[in-house]
C-alpha cells in the first residue's frame, strides 16, 4: 500500500514540474480591455472570428459567405476549366495509360492476372478522369463509354481468368483508348 501511494506521488510531483514549464497561451495584452466578436460582423473586427468576418475581408465578392474562393467563373477565378496546362496534364495521363495497356496482351498470354488487374486498377482512375474531362464531342462521348465498358470487361475476365475473353477486352481496350485520343 506504501508502495502504491509512494509511486502515485512521484509521478504527480513530475506532472506538476512538468506544467510549470509549460507556456501558457494568451492572446491578452497589458492593459486592453477583452475583445469580442460575434461571427465575425458585430463586435472588435481585429479579433479573430470564425470565416474572416464571411468574406468581409475578401477583395472581390466570395462564392459564398462560407467561402474563402472567389466567384468561379470570373476572371478573378483560381480555376479556370479548360485551360492549356489542365489539358496538356489529362492528355499526359491517356498517354501513360495507353503504355500500361500495352503491357496487358504478355500479362494475359503469361495468365497473369494479378498484373492484368493491377495495370488497370493503378492508373486508370486517373485516365477515367481524363477522358471524361476531353470527351466534348457525341462522338468521343461514345469511345469513352467503349473504352470503360472494354476495361471493366478486361477486369472481370482476369478475374474469371478467361485468357480469350480478357485478351480480346484488352485489346478493344487499347484499340479504344488510342481512337479517342485520335479524335482529339
Amino acid at each position: 500500500m506504501q508502495a502504491e501511494n509512494s509511486r502515485r506521488e512521484a509521478l504527480s510531483s513530475i506532472a506538476a514540474a512538468g506544467a510549470v514549464f509549460l507556456p501558457a497561451a494568451a492572446n491578452a495584452a497589458a492593459g486592453e480591455s477583452p475583445r469580442f466578436s460575434v461571427f465575425g460582423l458585430i463586435g472588435d473586427g481585429t479579433s479573430y472570428s470564425e470565416g474572416a468576418a464571411y468574406g468581409s475581408d475578401q477583395s472581390a465578392p466570395v462564392y459564398s459567405p462560407y467561402s474563402v474562393y472567389g466567384e468561379v467563373g470570373t476572371d478573378a477565378a483560381l480555376f479556370k476549366a479548360g485551360n492549356a496546362e489542365e489539358v496538356a496534364r489529362k492528355k499526359g495521363y491517356i498517354a501513360e495509360s495507353q503504355k500500361r495497356l500495352s503491357f496487358l496482351p504478355g500479362y494475359v498470354a503469361k495468365k497473369q492476372w494479378f498484373n492484368v488487374k493491377d495495370e488497370l486498377t493503378r492508373y486508370m482512375y486517373e485516365t477515367r478522369g481524363a477522358v471524361r474531362g476531353l470527351a466534348k464531342t457525341p462522338e468521343q462521348k461514345k469511345l469513352a463509354k467503349e473504352f470503360f465498358e472494354a476495361i471493366e470487361e478486361a477486369s472481370l475476365q482476369a478475374t474469371l481468368k478467361n485468357q480469350d475473353k480478357c485478351a480480346a477486352a484488352s485489346a478493344k481496350s487499347a484499340e479504344t483508348l488510342n481512337a479517342f485520343y485520335a479524335s482529339l
